[in-house]
């Protein structure tokens, strides 16, 4: 789309249906390769980074399929390698979570950096500690990861920042290692406890996601599922600033103010009617906003980076 023409001045009204989270069902397609089976996927979101994903699925052997509007169909049974090309791995940021469970699965993995954003390169320095605290044995010359474990080993290990994507990969390959690997200053996002809920779902042992400490017993036999991937909270959050900064009256189906607790506190600050119910949220918003106190990003439960722009947007 090279082009798109917005005609202000009306309020918003209506109902619509919160998306599945797209920083939810990455790790999500990245772990169907520890089930070696069938993985029906509900709420999934029609994006480009799911479409690389499952890009790479294919190249590997595996089947995806999609049926009906956001349902995935996966099938890693026939999974037959373990190599992703650079090709691949430069459509989206975020590939590098293929390669935990591409070394839990198969004992070896072989991949580029990752690449496909516009930010810039995007380290996975702490991802590769944690593996090679696993028993990986990773050699990075050329650009190129290639990565051996025979036989992970669950540890402790310790990140010295609290990274998503490090948490999750660390998730993944600890499934496949022997032992408990215990990860200690882990990301505390929804979209963990999501990942943990999936793993646990196909007979995975995790526990502590949403706190600083996740546990992994390792070396359980996993199997396909039927799961429903949570409702994407920046989605949400757009909406609702959306809302606030034309006026009107909206209602998210399926949205979960618990995710995005510091957002709405911003919005109720500058003058939105919030209500959470079962079903979703609602916004009204009548009057003209007022200004806030200073807003800080924070990793979660802290401002999330990602609200930060369309909440400023808002307040203009």
């Amino acid at each position: 789309m090279s082009q798109l023409t917005i005609r202000g001045g009306s309020c918003l009204g209506g109902e619509t249906e919160i998306q599945g989270a797209k920083n939810s069902v990455l790790p999500i397609l990245a772990a169907t390769l520890l089930t070696a089976g069938q993985v029906e996927l509900r709420g999934c979101p029609r994006l480009r980074d799911v479409d690389a994903s499952i890009h790479i699925l294919r190249d590997l052997g595996c089947t995806a399929r999609w049926e009906g509007e956001n349902v995935l169909l996966v099938d890693t049974r026939n999974l037959n390698g373990c190599a992703v090309s650079e090709r691949l791995m430069r459509e989206m940021r975020s590939s590098a979570i293929f390669l935990g469970a591409i070394l839990a699965r198969c004992g070896q993995a072989e991949l580029s950096y990752p690449g496909g954003c516009e930010l810039g390169p995007r380290p996975i320095d702490l991802h590769l500690s944690g593996l090679r605290d696993l028993g990986a044995e990773i050699d990075d010359a050329g650009g190129v990861l290639h990565c051996k474990a025979p036989c992970l080993q669950g540890r402790e290990i310790v990140l010295s920042l609290p990274s998503v994507g490090a948490t999750e990969n660390l998730m993944l390959a600890a499934c496949g290692a022997d032992g408990v690997t215990t990860i200690s200053n882990a990301a505390r996002e929804p979209e963990i406890v999501d990942l943990q809920q999936f793993l646990t779902a196909c007979g995975a042992k995790v526990s502590g996601a949403g706190t600083s400490t996740v546990s992994v017993e390792g070396g359980k036999p996993l199997h396909g599922c039927t799961y429903t991937v949570m409702p994407d909270r920046i989605v949400t959050a757009t909406y609702l600033c959306a809302a606030a900064s034309a006026g009107g009256e909206i209602f998210l189906q399926g949205a979960r103010e618990a995710h995005l607790s510091t957002v709405t506190a911003v919005l109720r600050e500058a003058g939105c009617s919030i209500r959470s119910e079962e079903r979703g949220m609602a916004c009204v918003c009548r009057d003209r906003l007022t200004a806030v106190r200073p807003v800080r990003t924070a990793p979660y439960p802290g401002f999330p980076t990602d609200a930060q722009a369309i909440l400023m947007a808002a307040l203009l």
